[in-house]
């Protein structure tokens, strides 16, 4: 492990490392805080390294500190460090995004907006119930997607690493290669992340001055931060796992003479 970490700094100079101890990385960045979540740690790791608490926690050290980097500083995106990595666990992280989505900043979000109806007045109670719809409708269109990735395009990434890996492919999925690439999968985020963007400037340049302000400042708060964090998710998935699929579904061709 030591002269893994030795070339992994050599190659990197990054702010994260394995040495740093990972109570520091919370210190240097809260907004790490949801990203180390994902991976299933908890607090309470004392003064352990990055790389203890990986090890404790069967996290491979290389690709969390690839994620919690890109994270930290927008400007680094290791796409081709991200690639190097099995699809299933850039998918194990992924999946588990959309379970804080789901879980965790949805219902957030959702309970500002509650709150705001209960407390606006009766001349703002239109306003609020049409920010409530808005939101709701946005919901629907982002579980939608999430779902379809969930069920339908991470299983078939999986399927093509495994049928790589044990030599076994079958006719069928050479065919859905063939007439379902993953190039399709490519065009889902935009819609998504216009409508997150409506209802920023919903709230930003149309809904009339409320009597709850203060949860009005922190409901748009929390859109920006979803807002980013949805962008460094798709840009994984862009950039990083669709590449990594394009690369298994032509090697498989290839392989079978396709």
């Amino acid at each position: 492990m030591t002269s893994e970490i030795v070339s992994y700094s050599m190659n990197k100079n990054l702010p994260i490392t394995p040495q740093m101890k990972m109570a520091d990385v919370i210190h240097r960045d809260y907004r790490l805080i949801p990203i180390i979540g994902r991976f299933g740690i908890d607090f309470g790791f004392g003064n352990k390294s990055v790389g203890e608490v990986c090890d404790e926690n069967d996290i491979n050290t290389w690709f969390f500190l690839e994620i919690v980097n890109s994270y930290h500083n927008p400007q680094y995106f290791p796409q081709e460090q991200l690639q190097k990595f099995s699809a299933k666990q850039i998918i194990a992280y992924l999946s588990s995004t959309h379970s804080y989505y789901k879980d965790v900043k949805i219902p957030e979000i959702q309970g500002y907006i509650d709150e705001m109806e209960k407390k606006a007045s009766e001349e703002h109670t239109n306003n609020v119930k049409l920010l409530n719809d808005f939101f709701k409708g946005y919901v629907e269109e982002l579980e939608l997607h999430l779902e379809h990735e969930d069920k339908e395009i991470f299983p078939y990434v999986i399927e093509l690493e495994n049928a790589l890996e044990e030599g076994k492919i079958s006719i069928d999925l050479k065919k859905k290669i063939i007439e379902e690439p993953i190039e399709d999968y490519e065009r889902g985020h935009e819609d998504v992340e216009v409508k997150l963007s409506d209802l920023k400037n919903l709230i930003i340049k149309f809904l009339p001055p409320v009597l709850c302000k203060e949860l009005c400042k922190k409901l748009l708060t929390e859109l920006y931060r979803l807002e980013n964090d949805l962008e460094n998710h798709s840009r994984i998935e862009d950039n990083v796992l669709v590449p990594k699929v394009k690369m298994l579904e032509q090697t498989i061709l290839e392989g079978s003479g396709s």
